[in-house]
């Protein structure tokens, strides 16, 4: 607890004001409960005023008060900023006999307040945050039944305080937990590499769709594609060289396809898209922009030497009477086929027959 000593010191006074912003309680609306304790603690010392303040930096801020109209007064004619440097309640019986408050305004003048009791409202760290207070228009004491009332409402009004405190705390731990909760699954479904979803959870998205499809969404198209010869990236340049095309691959497909299109890294060199709302038709379209695209991009873009790859697709239609499964083999079966007549081509069903053909080139890397 703060040293009363100490209490007129410019480093207690930023503790205290930063343990008064702590509760974030400084002009937030009339609350019922802070209300009713001022109309009790009203009723139980007799006072026609009553208030639960909070001195601020340059002014005091009501809570909740009773008999005075207003939200805040300056802080240079605040009773309060004295009571506060007090410990225990902080009684005037008479503010015209007080040298500290003869002069004040609210003395000699309007309200005219003539009587002033206070108990101190305190953090859990023991700084004087402001008081709960009553006033009256003329001269008087408490009794000790009203003393103890006092400082007992007083004590309430901080354990609500602690119990908002906690909860609004509380609450910001669940979002945390939420916000890292989201990570993690982020993370447990994204490729640490590209970004891209991992085999897991696309296989979730793909039996999804199928799921959708089944239940009479419209078609989509599965496209799996596998880089030709990227064994040969590896052996020749590396494996930084071969994660470098990877990534690049990665971004060239976020280039290549829609939004609305789900693209996964299924393993190694192999990456897999799924096209909602495509037919056959539309998936081949993307994917000869894919061919082109790869024809003319060099993988390694930070490289003085350009490295050209190209890719064999299997592309198969979603249909109603698909499961995953057998799309997935349907769809590997297509791009076995691509790769036996020559690579770098797609093969779609139900035609079987090459929906893209080599760019005269040969099928190898070109470092």
């Amino acid at each position: 607890m703060p040293d009363l000593t100490d209490r007129c010191s410019a480093e207690h006074e930023a503790q205290r004001l930063q343990a008064l912003a702590n509760y974030r309680i400084l002009d937030t609306p009339e609350e019922s409960a802070f209300d009713e304790i001022v109309e009790v603690v009203s009723i139980i010392c007799e006072a026609p005023i009553a208030v639960i303040n909070f001195v601020d930096r340059d002014r005091q801020w009501f809570k909740s008060e009773k008999g005075l109209g207003v939200r805040e007064t300056p802080l240079d004619i605040s009773i309060c900023a004295h009571a506060i440097l007090q410990s225990g309640l902080f009684i005037v019986p008479d503010t015209t006999r007080d040298p500290s408050f003869s002069s004040n305004p609210l003395v000699t003048g309007e309200p005219n307040l003539r009587f002033y009791a206070g108990a101190l409202l305190e953090s859990r760290e023991g700084y004087p945050l402001g008081t709960l207070c009553v006033l009256d228009y003329q001269p008087r004491d408490l009794t000790e039944r009203q003393r103890f009332a006092l400082q007992a409402l007083a004590n309430q009004v901080m354990a609500h305080m602690e119990l908002m405190r906690a909860h609004r705390e509380q609450a910001e731990l669940i979002c945390e937990l939420e916000a890292t909760r989201h990570e993690l699954a982020k993370r447990a479904a994204t490729d640490p590499l590209t970004g891209l979803l991992n085999r897991r959870a696309f296989e979730q998205r793909l039996d999804q769709e199928v799921a959708l499809i089944q239940r009479g969404a419209p078609p989509a198209a599965l496209m799996l594609i596998d880089l030709d010869h990227f064994k040969r990236v590896n052996d020749t340049l590396g494996h930084q060289a071969g994660d470098e095309v990877i990534v690049r691959f990665a971004e060239l497909c976020r280039e290549v396809f829609r939004q609305a299109d789900v693209i996964g890294r299924w393993g190694g060199e192999e990456f897999v898209v799924m096209l909602p709302r495509a037919s056959v038709a539309e998936a081949r379209h993307a994917a000869e922009r894919l061919h082109q695209r790869l024809a003319i991009t060099s993988m390694r873009a930070n490289s003085a030497t350009p490295l050209y790859i190209s890719a064999s697709i299997g592309i198969c239609s979603l249909s109603g009477v698909s499961n995953m499964d057998e799309c997935l083999h349907r769809t590997d079966e297509l791009l076995y086929q691509a790769k036996e007549q020559g690579r770098n081509r797609s093969i779609c069903e139900p035609e079987g027959v090459p929906a893209h053909r080599s760019f005269g080139m040969d099928s190898s890397f070109r470092p």
